[in-house]
């Protein structure tokens, strides 16, 4: 059901204006079984005291929640399904008969960065909300972190076009504003076809510019790697369906 925009603002600022609820940000794993090695304890404590979780996708939610072994029985939980499919207007009526506190879950990693979970955070500032972020595991910054690249000046471009024209001419044009502008550009893929961007990369890039490959962020099979495309050419690796972030960017902005 799509809701008029007149009536999302209308409802903004109606109820919880004296006590309003709390939205709290869970991160979750972006590798199965290392949830000790990456999450705060404040999100086991966050967890254990909510009962309503807007959520990109039920399975894997409640499949993180079990696997944390707390105890809690899943059945008694309440979940709102929040992806790129759900309508703003939607969240919103959802949100407006919130009255106790609630949390946020991206499908993998921290939520509202690049996940739609950010229209509900979005909305909860209009409607007056606290909005409490927890630390937690992040592709993108983890593999800035890795890179060796400018971490002063970057920017995250999302998935790259799937026409293969397409993705040449914005692979170009990131590699141009890494190297002129030096600033670290970040994108990625979904993992069936990590394997044909990795191809236009070594295939359209200049050999000197750099590219880091960060693969199975926190996994046991953990693959970060910076090289000149003329490295990469030597040695390809296989990437299909394992989730990647890449990054062409320029080591000199480190000297």
């Amino acid at each position: 059901m799509k809701f008029p925009h007149y009536l999302i603002n209308a409802i903004f600022y109606m109820d919880n204006s004296l006590n309003p609820p709390k939205i709290y940000l869970i991160p979750t794993v972006l590798a199965p079984d290392t949830q000790l090695l990456t999450l705060s304890p404040q999100v086991v404590e966050v967890i254990l005291k909510l009962k309503k979780f807007y959520v990109e996708d039920l399975r894997t939610a409640r499949r993180f929640i079990s696997s944390l072994n707390l105890g809690i029985d899943i059945s008694s939980l309440h979940f709102f399904e929040l992806n790129k499919k759900t309508s703003e207007g939607s969240v919103a009526h959802e949100m407006r008969g919130e009255k106790s506190d609630v949390g946020i879950m991206s499908e993998a990693g921290c939520p509202g960065v690049a996940d739609p979970g950010a229209v509900a955070v979005k909305i909860g500032h209009k409607m007056g909300w606290k909005i409490v972020p927890i630390v937690g595991p992040n592709s993108m910054l983890l593999a800035l972190m890795a890179s060796g690249f400018s971490g002063q000046s970057y920017a995250f471009n999302g998935y790259l076009p799937i026409e293969k024209d397409k993705r040449v001419a914005e692979i170009k044009r990131l590699e141009d504003l890494a190297l002129t502008k030096r600033q670290t550009q970040l994108f990625m893929e979904t993992p069936f076809r990590n394997n044909q961007v990795m191809k236009s990369l070594i295939e359209h890039c200049s050999p000197n510019t750099n590219l880091c490959v960060a693969t199975d962020i926190t996994a046991e099979t953990e693959f970060i790697k910076t090289k000149t495309i003329a490295e990469w050419r030597l040695e390809v690796p296989d990437l299909h369906k394992r989730p990647t972030i890449f990054l062409i960017g320029d080591i000199r902005n480190n000297s």
